[in-house]
């Protein structure tokens, strides 16, 4: 859970770097769209058609960049999107949203 709303440029990097494998944006979209009930990972991988190893290796890049987040209910795990990292990445991004555009005219 993010402590500050304000990511560093490596954790934006990070969570950037994280999103550019084509399979790890579907799978973070796949989870965003599911809201914060998520879906378990036999679910993912039936949607996305992945073997588990690589289900598994692109949700240890999500977890890892703070972008998804993992809770084992019982037997199953449940992932769910970092909705926190996720505001605090387009907040990073946009946090000086158009304050060149007159320098630039």
């Amino acid at each position: 859970m993010e402590t500050s709303n304000r990511l560093t440029e490596q954790e934006a990097v990070a969570a950037l770097a994280a999103l550019s494998n084509a399979t790890r944006l579907r799978l973070f979209r796949l989870l965003v769209r599911a809201g914060h009930d998520g879906l378990n990972v036999g679910e993912l991988q039936r949607l996305l058609e992945q073997p588990a190893s690589t289900l598994a290796h692109h949700l240890s890049k999500l977890t890892s960049a703070g972008l998804v987040q993992q809770n084992r209910l019982g037997r199953e795990v449940v992932c769910t999107a970092g909705y926190a990292r996720m505001d605090n990445l387009l907040a990073y991004l946009t946090e000086q949203c158009c304050s060149g555009a007159s320098a630039a005219q």
